[in-house]
Parts: C-alpha cells; sequence; structure tokens
C-alpha cells in the first residue's frame, strides 16, 4: 500500500510541475506574440487601445486642443469625408478616455461624434448651452477657422456615465465646426 501511495504521491508532483511549467511557457508566448503584433507606422489612425493606468481618467484642456489641432490637420490631410469617418470610428487619436472629436455642419447637424456616433446625422440644436440657447448655433457661431473659441454647456461622460459640466474647444475646418471637449466635474 505504501508503495502505491508514493507513486501516487510522485505522479501528483510531477504532473503539477509539468503543468506550470506550460502555464508559464503559455504566458509568455501570449506576451511575445502580444508584443510582435505591434502594428505597422502608418498615417492612418489605428484602432484605439485602452489608455495607460499611468493616465488620468480625464482630459485635461490641454490634452483636449492637442486633439482638435491633429483632428483638424488629419481633416485637411484626408479630406472631409475620411476624416469624419475617423472621427466617429473612435480611432486613435482621435479618441482617449473622455476625449472624442465631434463636428458639425453649417445646418447644425452632426456629422462626427467619437463619443456618441449613434447621434450622427441629427441636429446639434435639440440641446442647449448654459445660456439656454441651441447648442449647435452656438458651437458654429463660436467657432472660427483662425482660431480655437470655446463653448460651455452639460454632457454626458462616457466614462463616468454622468452629466456633468463640460468646455469644447471648437474650430471650423472646411464645411464643418469641430470639437474637443474637456468635462469639468
Amino acid at each position: 500500500m505504501k508503495f502505491h501511495l508514493r507513486y501516487s504521491l510522485t505522479f501528483v508532483a510531477l504532473l503539477t510541475v509539468i503543468l506550470a511549467l506550460l502555464a508559464c511557457d503559455f504566458g509568455a508566448q501570449v506576451t511575445s506574440s502580444a508584443s510582435q503584433a505591434a502594428p505597422a507606422p502608418s498615417s492612418a489612425p489605428q484602432d484605439t487601445q485602452a489608455a495607460p493606468a499611468t493616465l488620468s481618467e480625464r482630459g485635461t484642456p490641454d490634452e483636449a486642443k492637442a486633439m482638435l489641432q491633429e483632428a483638424v490637420d488629419h481633416y485637411n490631410t484626408v479630406g472631409r469625408t475620411q476624416a469624419l469617418a475617423d472621427f466617429t470610428a473612435k480611432v486613435a487619436p482621435f479618441f482617449d478616455r473622455d476625449l472624442y472629436v465631434v463636428c458639425i455642419d453649417a445646418s447644425q447637424i452632426e456629422t462626427a461624434n467619437g463619443g456618441f456616433p449613434q447621434y450622427v446625422g441629427t441636429s446639434a440644436n435639440q440641446l442647449k448651452d448654459n445660456a439656454g440657447n441651441p447648442l449647435g448655433v452656438s458651437i458654429w457661431n463660436s467657432a472660427s477657422t483662425d482660431t480655437v473659441n470655446s463653448v460651455d454647456y452639460h454632457w454626458v461622460n462616457p466614462v463616468t456615465g454622468k452629466t456633468e459640466p463640460k468646455t469644447l474647444f471648437v474650430q471650423k475646418v472646411g464645411s464643418d465646426a469641430c470639437g474637443v471637449g474637456v468635462y469639468n466635474p
């Protein structure tokens, strides 16, 4: 009986070691294949990745303005149709945490919305700014081709799911007014 018990314990120990080695090897393969799958450099935006843990949950005004500048440059480089599609598709660098690009046309119809794509094609005037004015009109009238201006209103933060005060930094580009907003809880 001791003979069978000793071999049984030896077998369990050996099996445990083999499974541990396989688990370590599997983890190494997953890690190395993930690092080898890095996308090749391209001028086209790439799918958004989860933000690194070191970044704040919220974007800053400077980050919003920088994203807006990238959006304006992209719009001018690839053209209106491709840029609006990229902004709405939540691709980097046009979507990061609670920062995203939104655009409206001269009729105040949303032409891109990286935070809430379901609103593309709807009137931005359905919402009111902090002064009670239709939001689309406020955005369009505030936008300039020469400078970045801002509009304050309340909107749902896609990270927290709560309605919060927001400042939208906006600029006209082509036939649209595009903006990136920052939440101010």
